[in-house]
Order: C-alpha cells, then sequence, then structure tokens
C-alpha cells in the first residue's frame, strides 16, 4: 500500500531554500516529484533530493530577479523574515488576507 504523503507547507505560503538564497510563494504542490527526468539529472548528486516526497512550485526570488522554482519539501524552510513579495505574479494568482497571509483568488487552484 502507497504512504500518503501530507504536504508540509500550503497554498500561498512563504517559504526559503534551505541552502540557496530565495524565497518564494507555493503556488502548487505535487504529491511526489513530476518533472522530467532530464530536469532530475541535471541535479548533483551530492544534492539530488528524493523523489518519493512533495515538490512545491514557488513563485520565487533572489536579491537580483523573480523567477519559477521546483523545489523538494526537504529544501524547504517556512520564511518567517515578514519582508514583502515582490514577485509580480503573486498578486495576480494571491491576494492578502486579514492576518497578512496568501490565499488563492481563485478557489479552483489545487
Amino acid at each position: 500500500m502507497d504512504k500518503i504523503r501530507i504536504a508540509k507547507y500550503k497554498l500561498g505560503q512563504v517559504v526559503r531554500h534551505r541552502v540557496f538564497p530565495f524565497r518564494g510563494v507555493v503556488f502548487d504542490i505535487d504529491p511526489e516529484f513530476s518533472n522530467t527526468e532530464e530536469w532530475y539529472q541535471s541535479i548533483p548528486a551530492e544534492v539530488r533530493p528524493r523523489k518519493d516526497q512533495p515538490f512545491y512550485h514557488l513563485f520565487a526570488e533572489n536579491a537580483e530577479t523573480e523567477y519559477i522554482a521546483y523545489v523538494s519539501e526537504q529544501n524547504l524552510l517556512p520564511d518567517t523574515s515578514g519582508a514583502p513579495i515582490r514577485h509580480p505574479q503573486v498578486a495576480e494568482v494571491f491576494e492578502r488576507d486579514d492576518t497578512g497571509s496568501f490565499r488563492p483568488r481563485n478557489s479552483q487552484l489545487n
């Protein structure tokens, strides 16, 4: 029987990478790796994450730019900095609630 995978982070949550200097807002979650094998193999073997864990699609940003990132759960931590998010796509998909958290604008997002 397959183990049920529960994602640690939720849609709209701000997270940061455990190793690399970027953070982002979760906009989609795969219960396990769901990208190309070519992409997976491009990660150096010594830091390649396991495939059997949730992977997160992020509206990501670092000091220089904004982009989309695909990151394993083991490489993420909650971002508690409170720093503003500048990625332009965040406002297209999310809105701030009364607590300052992000929530999807469209309830049909997974």
